[in-house]
């Protein structure tokens, strides 16, 4: 099967890389090569030396910055990355031995495939899944009321579509990225089996205290990229679909900033699928 470049920004990562690239390592799918991008000062490849996981097909870039953002350095991997089919890792997350093995045989038919997310805790104990059922074929539109969490599971074939990742936004970069894959794909492949593991960490950008606000600032930014026709999506209807989606995640992004003093074992998670339940449909 094809070779796939998977690349890994680092910032902060020296607690979590060695588990990040261990599931890499142990791919069913043997073909693929690792770019770890650092974003800080530290020496990772030392790090993975003293827990034995250099390996020749791993390799090491830098910014020459400190926390210049996940988008950036997303994109440095991406213009150094060898291969078309190409993956993004958080250095927090890790990923099932056989994410790839699955994944890489539907991109000859969709440039675009995800899968269901695991999410844990920091000890990686699992809390939910999001996504789960049975594989099959989402239109743009129906992909989010699917996958309402991190859209940070994705696969997909550069040949076909080739976007950067917006520097000018510092959260849910992942959707907007995913967005500007749907102007020349209006389809994604989705796999029903939990095969990515999304870690919350109470410090990440998206789940540290305070966050809720930047996020929803950023979803209604995107949402009006939608409205505005920035990402040229071609089917008017599951544009309708998406930006819908948008507006019920703001909404619950802002009560659920509210609810969270409430209750602070809340996750998100849990209340937009409540939201997506009772308001799915589109208006007439």
């Amino acid at each position: 099967m094809r070779p796939v470049s998977i690349v890994v920004p680092m910032f902060g990562a020296e607690d979590t890389i060695v588990h990040a690239v261990k599931s890499v390592i142990s791919q069913t799918h043997r073909e693929w090569e690792l770019i770890l991008v650092a974003d800080d000062y530290q020496d990772y490849e030392s790090i993975l030396g003293r827990a034995g996981l250099l390996r020749k097909n791993i390799r090491f870039l830098s910014t020459g910055r400190n926390g210049s953002g996940s988008p950036a350095v997303r994109n440095l991997g991406l213009s150094h990355a060898r291969y078309s089919y190409c993956a993004i890792l958080d250095a927090d997350d890790f990923i099932h031995p056989q994410k790839l093995e699955r994944a890489v045989p539907w991109l000859a038919k969709y440039p675009l495939v995800s899968c269901s997310l695991q999410i844990t805790r920091s000890d990686h104990t699992p809390i939910r899944t999001i996504g789960q059922g049975p594989d099959r074929c989402l239109s743009f539109g129906d992909y989010k009321f699917v996958n309402f969490s991190s859209d940070s599971m994705l696969v997909y074939d550069r040949d076909v579509c080739n976007p950067t990742f917006d520097p000018q936004i510092s959260c849910v970069t992942d959707l907007d990225f995913m967005l500007r894959c749907f102007q020349v794909c209006d389809q994604v492949y989705h796999l029903g089996t939990p095969l990515h593991y999304y870690v919350k960490r109470t410090q990440s950008v998206t789940n540290k205290p305070g966050a809720n606000k930047n996020i929803c600032e950023t979803k209604k930014l995107i949402r009006k990229r939608i409205e505005t026709g920035e990402y040229s999506l071609r089917k008017f209807r599951e544009k309708e679909k998406i930006s819908h989606f948008l507006m019920l995640a703001i909404s619950a992004e802002e009560e659920f900033e509210k609810a969270l003093e409430q209750d602070p074992a809340l996750i998100y998670e849990d209340y937009i699928e409540n939201t997506l339940k009772q308001n799915s449909a589109l208006p007439h």
